[in-house]
């Protein structure tokens, strides 16, 4: 099996995947609707053809061996259709990462709600430092290898465990496929509406992810999340690890002396009572806290020394879209954040609040996913806000995954905001909000700029704005 044609390449996750193929030694091609920038440019860089339209000629001029099909795909698609008529070979992303490259490595999955990209990105950036030789695929672009994917040949591989459905013909989570030796399980509440009924759902396939741990194998699970402790506890055959960014809390790893402060956060670590010793974390919150609690104990349990995780720990330069400076044109700083799960709102406006506490945060939020478009969190965000001075909302455009009468109700949000003493207001135009902050933001301000999406290009429209108005009022 040499030559893999992907149908969907152009996606991000799947465009990664096709780059690491290629950088396997495998013949790749790929197929699209549309391809864009940057993905364009990088499946260029790789030397991966990319064709467009998706058609059954496609297939014949790649003529592979396997044929890899994008979850975004659906059966009526023409090449996936062809592919079925001609019985071709195929299999899943999540599948083919699995059988290609996981059946012969130590898995390390990192699982949860919350915390996926950066827990990934540092486990395998703490691999990397100590030597390991590792790859990974992970959820974000990696500032230390301006990238999301390596091919390394030490024995671990770390991937993101994504929970969201495989295949048109596959409605089971991605993580299922990952053979998972070591996880981790930062957080379990309520996403993903559009495929799971309701939190038991949820929270059920993550009883079925934990138990493909093995016997000889770890699970670290965040303690500040009961139910996921439990699911562990109950499902996982493996050896369980927990943690929690509180001082002196029931959890085999713990901070102590934590601080914030510019340079991020600084703590000791206390591992089932004994001080291993203290680490230099540069991201703030108390979330990023627990991200690298759950490193440190998954590494610990795959060999590593204290001082070999405290060096990657100190060396790791985050995840693009998660507190990302962006720039700080006329002494307005504006940071991009992929938050959108009011869990992740919330910590986000204390991080940053933390990190800045001289500074007024003006938090400027889109809520664009099939979840945070829905009313099922409508109290939750209500109390999302602590820390933020000012909220700018982008009211949500119709949708027709979200059923009507089910949409979040952006001006009672609004409304709770100011009862809180919170100045906020909502547009539907992105470009409204744009102006706003523009005219109204001042010198030393922090824009927190929150979606998971690209939010109409609000964060380079803002920087051009406020650079422009820099540059006039000089």
């Amino acid at each position: 099996m040499r030559r893999i044609h992907l149908v969907g390449v152009a996606g991000t996750g799947m465009g990664s995947f096709a780059g690491m193929l290629k950088a396997a030694g495998y013949d790749v091609t790929g197929s699209d609707e549309n391809v864009y920038p940057p993905m364009s440019d990088m499946l260029r860089t790789w030397g991966i053809p990319a064709a467009t339209p998706y058609r059954p000629e496609n297939l014949d001029a790649a003529k592979p061996d396997l044929v890899i099909i994008g979850n975004v795909i659906r059966r009526v698609n023409p090449e996936a259709t062809a592919v079925r008529e001609r019985g071709l070979k195929q299999m899943s992303f999540p599948a083919a990462l699995g059988s290609l490259f996981l059946d012969r490595s130590h898995s390390v999955v990192v699982a949860g709600t919350h915390g996926k990209t950066t827990t990934s990105s540092l486990m395998a950036h703490v691999l990397v430092a100590a030597g390991k030789d590792p790859s990974f695929l992970v959820g974000g672009v990696t500032q230390n290898y301006a990238g999301n994917y390596r091919v390394g040949k030490g024995p671990h591989f770390v991937v993101e465990g994504d929970e969201y459905d495989t295949a048109y013909w596959d409605k089971g989570s991605k993580f299922l496929h990952y053979r998972p030796r070591t996880a981790i399980l930062t957080s379990v509440e309520f996403d993903h509406a559009d495929i799971f009924r309701d939190l038991p759902h949820y929270e059920a396939t993550f009883e079925k992810f934990v138990r493909l741990i093995p016997q000889d194998g770890q699970l670290v699970v965040c303690a500040a999340y009961p139910n996921a402790v439990k699911l562990a506890r109950e499902g996982c055959p493996g050896r369980v690890v927990t943690y929690v960014a509180k001082e002196g809390a029931d959890a085999d790893y713990t901070p102590r002396n934590l601080s914030f402060g510019p340079e991020g956060a600084r703590f000791d670590v206390v591992a089932r009572g004994e001080v291993q010793g203290t680490v230099q974390l540069p991201m703030g919150g108390a979330h990023n806290v627990e991200n690298a609690l759950a490193v440190i104990a998954a590494a610990q349990g795959l060999g590593l020394t204290f001082d070999e995780i405290a060096q990657g720990l100190a060396t790791f330069s985050g995840v693009k879209r998660r507190q990302e400076i962006r720039g700080e044109p006329d002494g307005v700083l504006v940071i991009d954040d992929f938050a959108h799960h009011p869990t992740a709102v919330r910590e986000t406006i204390a991080a940053i609040h933390h990190r800045y506490p001289e500074r007024r945060l003006w938090a400027i939020f889109e809520p664009r996913s099939n979840t945070s478009r829905r009313n099922i969190h409508q109290e939750d965000y209500a109390h999302a806000f602590p820390g933020a001075a000012r909220a700018s909302l982008k009211v949500p455009e119709r949708h027709d995954k979200v059923p009507v009468g089910e949409e979040l109700d952006v001006r009672k949000l609004i409304t709770d905001l100011q009862a809180q003493g919170i100045p906020a207001e909502g547009s539907t135009d992105v470009q409204a909000l744009v102006d706003l902050a523009a005219r109204e933001a001042r010198p030393g301000d922090v824009l927190l700029v929150m979606s998971n999406g690209a939010f109409g290009g609000f964060i380079d429209k803002v920087l051009a704005a406020l650079a422009a108005r820099a540059q006039k009022g000089a």
